[in-house]
């Protein structure tokens, strides 16, 4: 085995790893870069694991990545941009009933001028206003002014500024950009009879625009009827923001709408379920017990990010674990496992059949599949999503998916960050039908529980560490309705009780090559925060869910470190990058 020897500061990790991928595409073969110190430099050993196929035999699609050490460069360069003006204040006013925040009138009198020079051709160095944005924007004025509470609603800023822009804007907005801003005609004041009498164009928009007059309104959907608007717009065209079957203005209010009311149970439902069977039935692993992760698709743009090394330590004692998410997605654009592992050299590009057979292997026994692969649908709503800004209802319900069935147990374990979100998951998660389920506030929103001190002047709302989900006490049937008995729990998970030493999160700050560095360092058994991350997530996770042989939960933290300190959680991470590139279907 080869091994090369690059010098590093250890405050910038980023270059050699940087030169570490360089060697992996001029070589073809496997470079895994693992941090050591010899005298008092910091080295990383590049050790060549196993030669590669050649390149093009890989099928992978190289991102057009200027830099993949940090996870801003994994964005596609073939989404327009948004208009940063109008963007700005969709931050504010496309949220929540109690989130919103009214613009003052030097604010909107910016953004209305902003939108009626883009309309008109005069928008000069800036981006012009897109569909989108116009959809999304006047969405959530319309919601606001129709449903939702005083405070929230327009302030008088708002209100002068529209008074003072709507009769130029009236003029030469499309038609549907109108109809989103005052679909009753009661609005603005202006009698115009158009936002009445808009239907759309075609069987697809027309059915889209009586579901969204409701949404306007502050009202709700049926399951049938929000699955039937997903599948009617769905995919969008690759490679284009929006779809010939419908409008970008009208499908971006529609999913902005949705959220800004707070879905309800039955349209989360429609809208996590609708895809399943995109591509035919899931594959089943013939495994003991499968774990799916479900991170939020954004990534971390600020702490340490392990689920990816959880999941190796987890499948070496049994526990496979199938995960999944994108390269890269708004709002956060931060680092996700697809940059990860595609910055190591694994293949993501893998099928959910393919993922079975890995999960299957006893050598490494966890998987990832890009949501590009499972549900094209969605992932053609990347570029969309941008320009809404705000997360749409796929967030939550993109989270609770089963890519790959499970012969034996399955769990689902999901981080979120807002509160009244964690029912909502565990809703979806039994409507799954998995033996036990978990969310989790991690830090960023994320599954991470961190052995952090909890601050004195922390947020209000639930504390970082909150746990909460189901687990089967007994599989006889007839117990419960699918024949699984659950016992529910919620629990504050204080490091410390445990045994671990309180310390500070690894800081990242977008950088894969970072978060790569101090994932390979704690594998290898170096032990610090994220070796301490690592065994927290993994033990608590285990003994949360009910594993086998984790009922006592110092027996599960002592079992996850042995799994790092053996070398068998970082031998099978290597087998993945190595063995992924070899799958076929």
């Amino acid at each position: 085995m080869q091994a090369l020897l690059y010098p590093v500061d250890p405050l910038i990790s980023s270059q050699p790893i940087a030169k570490t991928r360089a060697l992996w595409n001029s070589q073809n073969s496997f470079r895994i870069p693992i941090k050591c110190w010899i005298g008092k430099r910091s080295y990383f050993v590049i050790n060549a694991v196993s030669d590669s196929a050649p390149i093009e035999e890989l099928r992978l699609q190289e991102p057009d990545i200027k830099n993949p050490a940090l996870s801003t460069s994994y964005r596609n360069s073939v989404f327009p941009k948004p208009n940063q003006t109008v963007l700005d204040a969709q931050t504010k006013v496309c949220t929540g009933p109690t989130q919103t925040k009214p613009l003052n009138e030097e604010q909107a009198f910016k953004v209305l001028d902003t939108i009626l020079r883009s309309a008109k051709g005069e928008l000069k160095d800036e981006e012009p206003v897109s569909k989108a944005q116009l959809g999304a924007f006047f969405s959530a004025m319309t919601i606001r002014a129709n449903a939702f509470p005083e405070p929230t609603q327009w302030s008088e800023g708002e209100r002068h500024a529209m008074n003072h822009y709507w009769p130029q804007l009236i003029r030469v907005l499309p038609e549907d950009t109108i109809f989103i801003a005052d679909p009753e005609g009661s609005i603005m004041g202006i009698g115009s009879s158009i936002g009445p009498q808009f239907v759309g164009n075609g069987t697809a928009e027309m059915r889209l625009v009586g579901a969204l007059r409701e949404v306007l309104a502050g009202g709700h959907l049926g399951y049938e009827e929000v699955q039937g608007v997903l599948k009617d717009v769905l995919p969008f065209k690759v490679g284009e923001m929006g779809s010939s079957r419908v409008s970008e203005s009208l499908f971006s209010a529609f999913m902005i709408g949705q959220r800004m009311n707070r879905e309800t149970d039955r349209e989360l439902k429609a809208y996590c379920l609708a895809f399943d069977d995109e591509l035919g039935p899931a594959p089943v692993a013939d495994v003991n017990s499968l774990t799916h992760y479900g991170e939020p698709y954004d990534g971390n743009t600020r702490y340490f990010r392990s689920t990816l090394f959880v999941a190796a330590v987890r499948s070496c004692y049994g526990e496979s674990c199938l995960l999944h998410g994108v390269d890269w997605i708004p709002p956060k654009g931060g680092i996700t496992e697809e940059q990860m592992l595609m910055f190591m050299g694994a293949n993501t590009h893998l099928t959910p059949s393919q993922a079975k057979w890995l999960l299957e292997d006893h050598e490494v026994g966890f998987a990832y599949v890009s949501q590009r692969e499972a549900r094209p649908s969605l992932y053609s709503l990347i570029g969309l999503r941008e320009h809404i800004k705000k997360r749409p209802p796929l967030a939550t319900a993109e989270k609770v998916q089963q890519i790959v069935r499970a012969r034996g147990k399955e769990a689902i374990v999901a981080g979120f960050y807002h509160e009244g979100y964690e029912e909502p998951l565990l809703m979806l998660m039994r409507r799954r039908g998995v033996h036990a389920g978990l969310v989790v506030k991690g830090e960023e929103g994320a599954v991470s529980m961190t052995t952090k001190l909890r601050s004195g002047n922390a947020s209000k709302g639930l504390p970082v560490n909150y746990c909460s989900g189901f687990r089967s006490v007994n599989l006889a049937p007839a117990c419960a309705v699918d024949g699984v008995s659950r016992e529910s729990f919620n629990i504050e998970v204080n490091a410390r009780d445990y045994g671990f030493a309180p310390t500070d999160t690894p800081r990242t700050d977008r950088s894969v090559a970072r978060n790569i560095e101090l994932g390979l360092a704690a594998l290898r058994g170096e032990k610090g925060p994220a070796y301490d991350r690592i065994v927290l997530n993994a033990g608590m996770v285990d003994h949360l869910l009910g594993s086998d042989g984790a009922q006592d939960i110092s027996a599960a933290f002592d079992r996850a470190r042995e799994a790092i300190d053996s070398g068998n959680a970082l031998r099978r991470l290597l087998n993945y990058i190595k063995i992924s590139n070899k799958v076929i279907s």
